[in-house]
């Protein structure tokens, strides 16, 4: 159940949300039919855009309702991989800066997640970040925030709303699936990674039960980011460009069945393949005008001076 700083809702209220939330969920996943071809070419969304701290992006989401990009990132400074401290960068479709927020505390920005709210967004992380003893911090919670400019938030300010969805779970992250409003949680359960869904409407009611419960596969290279489209899962793997991963590279896009856990297709990408660096980072949907795009992120750029690329594709089979 999760624990925030004040009461959901009232059971009944909470069992009528859960309801309506069940039903739109099962329309949304039947208009959702079909999964992306991931051997199909990718195009160019934003190419080298610096972001508002000059880490390497984490990871992406969109308001596709307000036509913006949220990127996560490790904050500037030494240390700040350690401490869990993130930067989130809000962009413009073209990747103009229009705004940003400090987390400390928060955890390693492997995935987040984007919700609609009239004209502004509230944003889906991890939080309560534990380091791991080898430089890095992953959170064991997740949290519903606002997006306010300028806004430095820790894991006790009052802007956050915490969800404990699996007791005892650790590296918590999550995405959104627009086209489905399920919250996809990627977490480890007893040192496995698994892939959980729920309903977005039940999580925030405190009503929650998994639709989808699946480990992640094996065979993968690097973990870099997750996403959903419908009943389908997909995955980013692999590591910057460097002497034992030349050009094209070793980036690869996994789709998996979330009703059976099945792989699906597998496929490498060459995706800004011209980028130097070139490390893959972070999955994300963006509907336009009705029509879903699988977005892979890109970092690309010198330390401390780094800069973000996505591409997307279209097709469906």
């Amino acid at each position: 159940m999760p624990v925030t700083r004040r009461d959901l809702l009232k059971v009944g209220a909470g069992a009528a949300a859960a309801a309506l939330a069940g039903t739109e969920t099962a329309a949304a996943a039947a208009s959702a039919a079909g999964r992306f071809d991931l051997a199909a070419p990718a195009t160019q969304l934003i190419w080298k855009k610096a972001l508002y701290d000059e880490t390497v992006l984490q990871s992406f989401a969109f308001d596709n309702a307000n036509g913006h990009i949220y990127l996560a990132q490790l904050k500037n400074g030494s240390g700040s991989a350690a401490a869990g401290d993130l930067c989130v960068t809000k962009l413009s479709l073209s990747g103009s800066v229009l705004g940003h927020m400090y987390l400390k505390g928060f955890g390693h920005g492997v995935q987040i997640g984007v919700e609609p709210s009239g004209g502004s967004a509230y944003l889906w992380t991890e939080t309560d970040a534990v380091a791991d003893g080898s430089g890095n911090a992953w959170g064991r919670r997740l949290a519903r925030f606002k997006f306010v400019n300028g806004q430095t938030l820790t894991p006790s300010s009052s802007a956050l709303t915490k969800y404990t969805l699996i007791s005892g779970a650790t590296s918590t992250t999550c995405a959104i699936d627009p086209s489905t409003n399920r919250l996809i949680m990627r977490c480890r359960v007893d040192g496995q990674a698994r892939f959980v869904a729920y309903s977005l409407a039940a999580v925030k009611a405190g009503t929650a039960k998994k639709l989808y419960d699946v480990a992640q596969p094996s065979g993968l290279g690097v973990f870099q980011g997750y996403t959903a489209y419908g009943d389908y899962l997909y995955l980013l793997d692999g590591t910057a460009y460097g002497a034992s991963n030349p050009a094209p590279g070793n980036t690869y896009l996994t789709c998996v069945d979330l009703r059976t856990g099945a792989k699906v297709q597998r496929s490498l990408s060459q995706a800004g393949k011209s980028l130097d660096y070139r490390e893959p980072e972070g999955m994300a949907i963006q509907i336009v005008s009705g029509r879903p795009r699988l977005c892979l992120g890109l970092a690309s750029g010198t330390a401390g001076a780094r800069k973000a690329s996505i591409f997307y594709k279209s097709a469906l089979v």
